[in-house]
């Protein structure tokens, strides 16, 4: 979230972000946005007794702000199929991975396990499947002999702070229908 905001800052990205909403009361990326004079606002979904209410409750939230594109930044809940497909075509995330290979967690454990040349992350439209939808757009490094699975996920975090900005240009310039 911080480099879509210093990529906007920038002028790389010409768009406004209407809001930062989180799960997570203790998020940092509140504290950010907040001292960058975006709005913020939190829906915790300790505070709801299902997925479908919590999720209803976020897509209210949302909906509040009227968004072009909903970006997802750090957010690591499942979607109900209902919420996704309440903003189908612009509901967006990036996963460390060059998907569709290694959906799910612990991307750079098993890029290096299964014995992959090259790593990544990817940004997609989200769709009712984890990790399935259209990509938009991909950034590839390579996988070093010597890499632990903190060496290389540094190397695709610098990778995703790039990918993700141009990605929403991308996006928001060329829709993916």
């Amino acid at each position: 979230m911080i480099s879509i905001v210093d990529a906007i800052h920038s002028g790389d990205l010409p768009v406004t972000v209407a809001a930062v909403i989180s799960n997570r009361p203790d998020a940092a990326g509140l504290t950010f946005a907040q001292q960058a004079g975006i709005p913020t606002a939190t829906i915790n979904h300790k505070d709801f007794d299902s997925r479908e209410n919590f999720d209803q409750a976020l897509a209210s939230k949302i909906d509040e702000y009227s968004p072009n594109l909903v970006v997802l930044a750090g957010f690591m809940r499942i979607l109900t199929t209902e919420f996704v497909e309440h903003f189908a075509g612009k509901l967006v995330n990036i996963h460390p991975a060059l998907l569709p290979k290694f959906k799910g967690l612990n991307t750079h454990q098993r890029a290096i396990d299964a014995g992959e040349k090259e790593h990544g992350a990817s940004v997609h439209i989200v769709t009712p499947e984890l990790d399935d939808g259209p990509v938009v757009m991909q950034a590839r490094v390579p996988v070093l002999a010597a890499d632990t699975e903190a060496t290389l996920a540094a190397r695709v975090l610098e990778q995703e702070h790039k990918l993700y900005p141009a990605a929403i240009n991308q996006l928001l310039n060329n829709p993916i229908n």
